[in-house]
């Protein structure tokens, strides 16, 4: 049976992924204006049925207060949304004059949700995603099934009225570890959000997809001698008592400064705290922890009384939080893990430095990189603490449940916090709506790259247009991108350069290398146009037309060969080559190419040039350190 559980499981993975799929490449079409009238849809349908998916919370998880899981499902809805409403996540998003940002949807985004927060992840999960143009497939914790499909269904019904795709929302309803698994790991999955436990997390950073997972949170929280010791206490026992303690940015242990001590427990008996005794302790742990020292979630989100009845302890009534004085950090010491309920443990340190060491501590013991708090009226303690703590969230004088997630501080407002590489995370931010977009930069040039070879100016140069008699075929696309970078130099003299002068000394030169042909004979193209190998795409690629091969146009141009390269006009007119005429003669020739350099170096010869003599690149490379250039 658990064997066709899994297999129904991975097959339902697979059909929500590919349907979500072919919903995104509709939705990344859409606007800005649209997509934001989906999420104002959204966001209102789930705001408004935030009490009831609140209350079928508790009822299928057992855990939290109904009140407070109605409260976490506004915040994701309304505060969340609130807070990114304005952004923009279509097309151009950022610009300045060097750089332009556009935005682009990562694809479907697999959404892992736990049972300790689920409908409230669900909204947030399905809000950002959408908001940031992408599909959204969720896998339920099993204990959460049910609470997390009516979330999606109570979005995806308002957001399909205003113009969404059905798939766009996707919510698996067997969830099993291999249907995760296939979920995270299927080839169409861009993205994974993954909240839970941290084999969970493991698991989506192991699927080979980029992935924000987060970790678990044991939170410290120093009360520093300065602080407002009832605004503290206060605080702390309504972050820790908000939804008996499921969010796991919620204090796990006080570090409480000496000299303020008895100030601080003075302050949590009057505001609902109960200190235990050492006996009571160890009964209590007995219960928070396994035999094999993992936490027992048969406790996670009780109650105090529930709590204590699973112990065998007397509290007095009205108790919201039960603390304890605990010696230690580590597996000897239980009450020192992350217990994601109304439960407290108490520590005694003498100054900022031992207490952030006890904190360094407490975080390394299960919560690196989620979030510290610190009480104080010290700016520069609450700083110096702050760059101590290997955690992404340092709150200051807040509850740090609320403050974490950006309820009561300027925090980005988020039901996932990155823990970033103190918890093996790929980022410690609050994650967002832009954590699921892709940004690509166009950026232009601000600071011009020096080159041993420098353009030459269009007001100096044109590259020449072919003659009638003769029009070469273009070069690969390669050797096209080189010749356009590699112009030909010109050499410097006396005198300006005339475009037309140019244009005629390369058509000459170009004519003149063709094979003789018989009068009035038609130039027809024998073969193909060759695709030269790359040196012959920088210098030779220029020379030989459509119907010539590179044979072909050596032949056509060999000293002694009769062919004229030069207009009759020309000095050199009737000079086999160049470099021959040069050494002859003493007469600057009108054009240099790379073969005429080889020859000439062959030979011994000068190639005499003066001011006006268009020389290729890869001449001038070959010739000038060989010394075969005389400037006449």
């Amino acid at each position: 049976m658990s064997a066709d559980k899994d297999l129904i499981s991975v097959q339902q993975a697979r059909d929500l992924v590919e349907r979500a799929a072919k919903a995104q490449a509709e939705i990344a079409r859409f606007d800005q204006a649209k997509i934001d009238r989906i999420c104002e849809a959204m966001a209102r349908a789930a705001l408004r049925e935030a009490a009831r998916l609140g209350a079928l919370a508790v009822e299928e998880t057992g855990f939290g207060i109904p009140d407070d899981k109605r409260e976490k499902n506004r915040f994701a809805a309304e505060d969340v949304w609130n807070y990114f409403r304005g952004l923009r996540t279509v097309g151009v998003v950022s610009e300045s004059k060097d750089v332009v940002e556009i935005a682009s949807p990562r694809g479907v985004v697999a959404g892992i949700v736990p049972s300790t927060n689920p409908t409230s992840t669900a909204i947030f999960k399905i809000l950002i995603a959408i908001k940031s143009r992408n599909a959204v497939v969720l896998s339920p914790h099993p204990s959460a099934t049910r609470c997390i499909n009516e979330s999606a269904r109570v979005m995806r019904e308002a957001a399909v009225k205003e113009g969404l795709p059905a798939d766009a929302i996707g919510c698996m309803t067997t969830a099993t570890i291999e249907g995760t698994e296939a979920l995270m790991k299927h080839k169409q999955t861009a993205v994974i959000l993954a909240t839970g436990g941290i084999g969970l997390v493991r698991a989506a950073y192991s699927s080979g997809k980029p992935a924000f997972g987060v970790g678990p949170g044991n939170v410290p929280v120093f009360v520093e001698r300065t602080a407002d010791v009832p605004k503290a206490v206060q605080d702390i026992l309504t972050s820790k008592t908000f939804d008996n303690g499921t969010i796991c940015a919620s204090e796990q242990a006080v570090v409480c400064d000496a000299p303020i001590e008895k100030a601080v427990r003075e302050q949590f008996k009057a505001q609902g705290g109960h200190f235990l005794s050492t006996s009571e302790a160890d009964q209590l742990g007995k219960v928070v922890v396994t035999p094999q020292r993992s936490l027992n979630p048969a406790i996670v989100g009780k109650s105090v009384e529930v709590i204590a009845k699973m112990a065998g302890l007397s509290v007095p009534p009205g108790t919201r939080c039960l603390l304890a004085d605990v010696a230690g950090v580590g597996r000897d010491y239980p009450l020192s893990i992350e217990k994601l309920s109304p439960i407290l443990a108490f520590y005694v340190v003498d100054g900022l430095s031992r207490g952030a060491e006890r904190c360094q501590e407490v975080l390394h013991y299960g919560g690196m990189g989620h979030t510290a708090g610190v009480h104080t009226r010290s700016r520069e303690v609450a700083v110096r603490f702050g760059s101590e703590m290997p955690a992404s969230r340092i709150t200051v004088n807040t509850p740090t449940t609320h403050g974490a997630i950006g309820f009561s501080t300027a925090l980005p407002p988020s039901m996932t916090l990155g823990c970033g590489s103190w918890g093996g995370n790929v980022t410690s931010d609050n994650v967002s709506p832009l954590h699921l977009l892709d940004i690509k930069r166009v950026a232009f040039e601000t600071r011009p790259v020096k080159s041993k070879r420098p353009a030459v100016s269009d007001s100096t140069v044109t590259t020449p247009s072919p003659s009638p008699a003769y029009a070469p075929s273009p070069a690969p696309a390669a050797a096209s991108q080189r010749s356009s970078q590699r112009q030909a130099v010109v050499g410097s003299g006396p005198g300006k350069i005339n475009r037309e002068d140019i244009a005629a000394i390369v058509d000459r030169f170009l004519a003149g290398r063709q094979p003789e042909k018989a009068s009035g004979e038609t130039r027809e193209p024998q073969q193909p146009a060759r695709t030269f190998s790359e040196p012959e795409a920088e210098a030779g690629s220029m020379y030989a037309g459509p119907s010539q091969s590179r044979s072909q146009t050596d032949s056509a141009y060999q000293p002694g060969n009769g062919a004229q390269r030069s207009s009759a006009s020309s000095s050199n007119a009737n000079a086999g080559n160049s470099s021959a005429t040069g050494a002859n003669n003493r007469t600057p020739v009108d054009f240099v190419s790379e073969d005429d350099v080889k020859r000439a170096i062959q030979k011994g010869e000068k190639i005499y040039i003066n001011g006006k003599t268009i020389i290729t690149p890869a001449a001038r490379d070959i010739g000038e350190p060989a010394e075969v250039f005389a400037k006449i």
